[in-house]
Parts: C-alpha cells; sequence; structure tokens
C-alpha cells in the first residue's frame, strides 16, 4: 500500500467519499472542513489518488497511478498551496495566477484517468482575486473534474463558494487515534513527552508535532504543580518566568502560550459549579493574554507569570469546593 494506508482517524469522511464516487454520484466540489492539523489534506490526497487510479478503496504502491502521484507527475492531478520565497517563507496567500494557472487541466480531456483532481490546500489562502477566479469553475465545472477543497474556516470562505460544494466535517481525533498518530510520525518520543503533545495537540496531531523538542511534558509538570499547591511563594512561576524569557527560548515562549490556555480548559472540565465557572473566567483570561503576547510585544516573562497564576487561582478553588 502507499504512504497514505496510515492515515488514522476519519474513517467516515472517507468512506463518504468514496461511496459517493464509486456510485456515480460523485459532486464536483467539496469543502473538507475542521481544525488545522488533523489530517484533513492528508485524507484529500489520499482521496484525489484513488479518484485518480479507479480504485474505490487503498491504492497498491506498484499502482501506475501512485508511482506519478507521488513523484508529482500525475497529468489529470493538480494541487496549489502557498508558494516558497527566494528567502524560504511561505507566500501570503494562493495567488489568482495559480487559480489561471488550472486553466490547462480544465480545458483538456483526462490523459490517463477517468476524472480530473484539483486539491487547494487550504482554500482560506486564496486571495480575493484568486477565490473569485476559482468561483467561476466551480459555477461550470468541466466534466469529470473534482475540486477538493480543504477549510480550516470554512466561515471565511465566499458563500457563493460554499453553496457550490459539499460540506464534509472533520472532527478533532481522539486521545487514543492521537496516541498512534504521535507514535507512527515520531517513534523516538519517551513516553512523557508524548503525553505531553496529546494534551497540548488537542486532537491535532500535526499541532503537536510543531512543538515536539521543545520541553511540553516539563511545562506541564510545573503547570500542574502550581494548579495542585497554588505556589503560595512563587516560586514555579518565577522559575517558568524566567527560563521562557531567554531569546534562546522563543519557541518555547510560543509553546506556552498554547499549552497553558489549554491546561486550563482541561482542569475546568473536570469542575461543576462555582468552581466551573471561576475555572472557565481563569481560561478566559489566559486565552485573552495568551492571545495578545505576540501581537502587542507583551514582555515574555510577565505574561508566563501572569498565565502561572491564572493557574494558581485553580488551587483555591479546588480548596473551596
Amino acid at each position: 500500500m502507499t504512504s497514505f494506508s496510515r492515515i488514522l482517524g476519519h474513517d467516515l469522511q472517507r468512506a463518504e467519499l468514496l461511496d459517493a464516487a464509486a456510485s456515480g454520484r460523485m459532486h464536483h466540489g467539496w469543502i473538507l472542513a475542521g481544525s488545522e492539523g488533523i489530517g484533513k489534506a492528508s485524507v484529500a490526497r489520499s482521496i484525489a489518488l484513488s479518484l485518480l487510479a479507479g480504485e474505490a478503496g487503498e491504492v497498491p504502491d506498484h499502482h501506475p497511478a501512485a508511482h506519478l502521484f507521488t513523484a508529482g507527475t500525475h497529468p489529470d492531478y493538480a494541487e496549489l498551496s502557498r508558494v516558497e520565497k527566494d528567502n524560504g517563507d511561505l507566500a501570503r496567500n494562493i495567488s489568482v495566477d495559480q487559480v489561471r494557472g488550472l486553466h490547462r487541466l480544465l480545458e483538456s480531456a483526462p490523459s490517463i484517468a477517468s476524472r480530473r483532481v484539483i486539491l487547494i490546500d487550504s482554500a482560506d489562502d486564496l486571495e480575493r482575486g484568486a477565490a473569485n477566479a476559482l468561483l467561476k469553475s466551480l459555477e461550470e465545472p468541466p466534466q469529470g473534474v473534482v475540486f477538493l477543497l480543504v477549510s480550516h474556516a470554512p466561515s471565511r470562505l465566499l458563500p457563493t463558494i460554499r453553496s457550490r460544494c459539499r460540506m464534509l466535517r472533520f472532527s478533532a481525533l481522539d486521545e487514543s487515534t492521537m496516541r498512534r498518530a504521535l507514535a507512527d510520525a515520531r517513534p523516538d518520543l519517551p513516553d512523557h513527552e508524548l503525553a505531553g503533545l496529546i494534551e497540548i495537540g488537542n486532537g491535532s496531531p500535526g499541532r503537536a508535532l510543531g512543538f515536539a523538542g521543545l520541553g511540553i511534558a516539563e511545562m506541564n509538570a510545573a503547570l500542574a504543580r502550581i494548579a495542585a499547591t497554588g505556589d503560595p511563594d512563587n516560586a514555579e512561576r518565577l522559575t517558568l518566568a524566567q527560563s521562557l524569557a531567554l531569546k534562546s527560548a522563543r519557541l518555547r515562549f510560543v509553546a506556552f502560550l498554547e499549552h497553558a490556555p489549554a491546561f486550563i480548559a482541561a482542569q475546568a472540565r473536570a469542575r461543576h459549579g462555582d468552581a466551573l465557572a471561576t475555572s472557565l473566567a481563569a481560561w478566559d483570561e489566559a486565552r485573552r493574554l495568551a492571545g495578545g503576547a505576540i501581537l502587542l510585544s507583551l514582555d515574555p516573562a510577565t505574561v508566563v507569570f501572569e498565565l502561572c497564576s491564572q493557574v494558581a487561582s485553580l488551587a483555591r478553588q479546588t480548596a473551596e469546593v
């Protein structure tokens, strides 16, 4: 099997797309919607290959379509994403010229497959002109063309694009599937780091892997101690604030901004009544503070200390229950 056979989760979504293709009811446009990093694009590529190969399921490695697809040379397939600039950064958007570049594929007959497939990862990145150019093709789709639009925020797409596509929603992965996905991607991860990444990933393997090697497990342990004791002498929060304020700890600081509100949210799920209400207030404040830290160039040490203070308030709630 191809590497797509290792995709974990989203079985119902994959089955819906494949059943539509097999029954002859394949709509020309699909929006694959859900949180970023949960595997929508991987599923889209798996489905694209199945459509190009004429298979009702996984495509064997030895299939000619698999060789062309993996090499990026299949003549009936195109994938649009933000291009890499000369300095190594990604362009801000998918440009109108990229969409117009699909003209050859759209106007020609399939070369070797029965369908042509266009995947856009992600449609959220389309600049306005590009979105309008795509809309023209969605309004009058050529026979046998399937559009697979990956979207992390479908509400931001043009309403006219949404109205011409079928929406297929993807959910975050559960804990056991997350564990398998992360272990498959990074078999070198120790158990304690794997557990921390599962928590911060919140059902998104892509998001979790972005924090690998940044000491999430150690951060989580420190936050757990603060939540349990309230850190009465401020020792724990001062240690974290000092370590994450270093220039060399920039990536760890960004990871902490993601993790602290998620940690509070996880704690809140186990609470009820007044304790739940005050925990949610702490989460809301932590989210506000973390969300503005980078944008407003706030002092990292101060931000970390204040976030830890929100975590410390959880100990007082426990004592009052």
